[in-house]
């Protein structure tokens, strides 16, 4: 299932302005763009697609005439193809419906200097025979941790899927909400893959809130997932699915998988400057498309296996990245915002 964030652009009005970059689960007036939200999920569901919900997400700014707010479309799980058609679907109905409303939309990583950028985010979870096999005796599963092992192989080269352009670099930088190191955790949002918390136990919320309410506990351990962080609205939907699926697969079937999910899992935030140690223990994700080229065909044997990926096509999104020439990049415009606009207009409508 994907988590579907992109920003909604237009003329600011100067009523009810929101605080800035506060704008998560923001309600109307101060959030505008609820019924444009409802209306691209109402859309998407009419054309298949499983929603979970909608809401208004941190990215809220004004800058010169326009108002920039963002929003995300959060999907239910389904199997690992609908998934992808559903995402993709999606995509086109909010850029419709934006062109309908006279609003720009874009699902862009990074859109401004110094503001959030927007994710794709994307929760898996593994089936057998219709039961979920992420939680067993009340804690994540021995398969969900290879399935996790399998992501931390892989990362660096799933990025070749997952950030396709230079501004996907941009996105993934310390104190962002977005990762950098290769890691997994269940309590902060610094890691590459997050495992949600709150459902590998029975229990009865609402109870606990309030005594006076009655009723059994419930089980919604088969709701567990992870969480992988890196992609964003640059990817190419369907070969990032194939991809994490293939290193879920590798993590499964890898002898020492446990022993990298222990040797990768944090339950710090690692860009606390008490963590620095545990921080130069973890290796990085790549840091330009062109270091994102070189890995993925590092890791090719592990796409080309049992011919899931052709290797020309491996090469030929090789190729494609290596031609950003986005190597040190984003050290050397950094501190330049208006080379960094020019670079965020140039792939503003990517994916």
């Amino acid at each position: 299932m994907g988590e579907l964030e992109y920003y909604i652009i237009s003329r600011d009005e100067g009523l009810f302005k929101a605080d800035d970059q506060r704008g998560y689960h923001e309600s109307s007036p101060f959030s505008k763009w609820g019924d444009f939200r409802v209306e691209a999920m109402k859309l998407i569901a009419e054309s298949g697609g499983m929603i979970k919900y909608g809401h208004s997400e941190v990215g809220n700014f004004t800058k010169g005439e326009f108002v920039y707010e963002q929003n995300e479309i959060e999907f239910l799980p389904t199997s690992v193809d609908d998934a992808a058609d559903q995402l993709v679907k999606a995509k086109w109905i909010v850029r419709t419906l934006a062109m309908q409303y006279g609003v720009t939309v874009t699902f862009a990583p990074k859109i401004t200097v110094g503001k959030a950028g927007s994710g794709l985010h994307i929760h898996t979870r593994i089936m057998k025979k219709s039961k979920s096999q992420m939680i067993e005796n009340g804690v994540l599963s021995n398969t969900a941790k290879n399935a996790i092992a399998g992501y931390m192989q892989l990362a660096p080269s799933l990025t070749a899927f997952a950030n396709m352009t230079p501004t996907s670099f941009f996105r993934l930088v310390p104190h962002q909400e977005a990762p950098t190191n290769i890691c997994w955790g269940d309590r902060n949002r610094s890691v590459l893959v997050r495992v949600p918390l709150g459902w590998a136990t029975p229990t009865n919320m609402i109870n606990e809130v309030n005594p006076q309410e009655k009723g059994g506990k419930i089980d919604f351990s088969d709701k567990q997932t992870v969480e992988f962080r890196s992609p964003d609205g640059s990817a190419d939907i369907y070969l990032l699915l194939a991809g994490l699926t293939i290193a879920a697969r590798e993590g499964l079937e890898m002898e020492n998988a446990l022993k990298i999910a222990e040797e990768t899992y944090v339950d710090i935030n690692i860009f606390d400057e008490e963590h620095k140690d545990k921080l130069a223990q973890l290796d990085h994700l790549p840091a330009s498309c062109v270091e994102s080229a070189k890995l993925l065909l590092a890791h090719k044997e592990y796409y080309t296996k049992d011919n899931v990926f052709p290797e020309t096509l491996l090469k030929m999104l090789a190729k494609k990245l290596d031609s950003f020439n986005d190597e040190g990049l984003i050290g050397k415009i950094q501190g330049d915002d208006e080379k960094v606009m020019e670079l965020v207009q140039r792939h503003f409508n990517c994916g």
